[in-house]
């Protein structure tokens, strides 16, 4: 049975860190001016802003020590990844997870960190939360029902999400647990000790800024190695900023995956609002949901 961290109260301090990629300071302000106003104490990491002069928010070394003092801190309850990017990947192998398995916190962020995701529910059967990060919350997002939807998840409430039905939708029902996040992540992680199990599970995928041909070369990538072969159900984000060769594809990506799953019978629905833009639900890894698809709605529900 999956292990579900403590929902957070007021009062409980959310760690603030960069596992991957560099983000300035005057981006994650709001962030945590707005976490604060939710009630709680804030706790920033040493890879926010900094002095880093490249792609990364500190070298392997300080990355790592960063996320292992905010995993082991005991007081904190939570651990917002401020931005994704890349370099999770490079570090996963060395977080030490003997001290946060017996007291899980949630995890918390998209893109890149799917690499925790995926290594927390294929290891240690430890949910976490696929959800805004601190980006969001600029420009007045902080008020949007997706940032909410991180506010309430954290408080311990149900979701229930909603989204308009597409044209490849394929109906039914689907019961099972809740796995994926990033597609280029996803396939990354083939064959890895991150690697996760598919079968009997709802999984959802999204990307951003790909090739077409990508696209399609990381699902028959997933589909070869059979993971997408006895799904419960599969759910379709946003594909955000896509991107076709000089010589055409020919397909969008809706239909190139509407293709490669087209021989399964399980439900299937198309722009769910998990994604690289502001449409990102929070949704919980490894928890059990019902995916429910009809000719009119789209239903997911713990």
């Amino acid at each position: 049975m999956i292990k579900t961290p403590p929902y957070l109260v007021p009062g409980d301090t959310i760690g603030l860190v960069c596992p991957a990629g560099f983000m300035p300071m005057e981006k994650i302000t709001t962030c945590i001016s707005t976490l604060e106003s939710w009630g709680y104490r804030v706790k920033l990491g040493k890879t926010l802003g900094g002095d880093s002069t490249n792609y990364f928010s500190g070298s392997d070394s300080e990355r790592l020590s960063d996320l292992q003092s905010m995993l082991d801190d005991d007081e904190i309850k939570a651990v917002l990844c401020a931005r994704g990017g890349y370099g999770t990947g490079r570090i996963i192998d060395q977080v030490d997870f003997k001290k946060f398995k017996q007291n899980p916190k949630w995890i918390i962020g998209y893109s890149d960190i799917t690499v925790l995701h995926c290594h927390l529910y294929s290891n240690y059967y430890i949910s976490s939360l696929h959800a805004p990060m601190a980006g969001a919350f600029n420009d007045g997002g902080a008020e949007n029902e997706f940032v909410q939807s991180l506010k309430t998840t954290l408080e311990g409430k149900k979701q229930k999400y909603n989204c308009p039905v597409h044209a490849f939708n394929r109906k039914g029902e689907a019961i099972g647990e809740l796995v994926g996040g990033n597609l280029s992540l996803l396939a990354h992680l083939n064959g890895t000790d991150s690697d996760i199990k598919t079968k009997g599970r709802i999984l959802f995928i999204e990307d951003v800024g790909e090739y077409t041909y990508n696209v399609d070369r990381m699902l028959y990538q997933l589909k070869r190695s059979g993971k997408l072969s006895k799904l419960a159900g599969l759910i379709v984000g946003g594909f955000t900023d896509m991107k076709d060769t000089e010589r055409p594809f020919g397909q969008t990506v809706e239909e190139v995956i509407r293709d490669v799953v087209k021989e399964y019978d399980y439900p299937v629905c198309f722009g769910f609002p998990v994604s690289h833009s502001d449409n990102n639900y929070a949704l919980k890894v490894g928890v059990g949901y019902k995916l429910k698809v009809t000719k009119t709605k789209v239903l997911l529900e713990e």
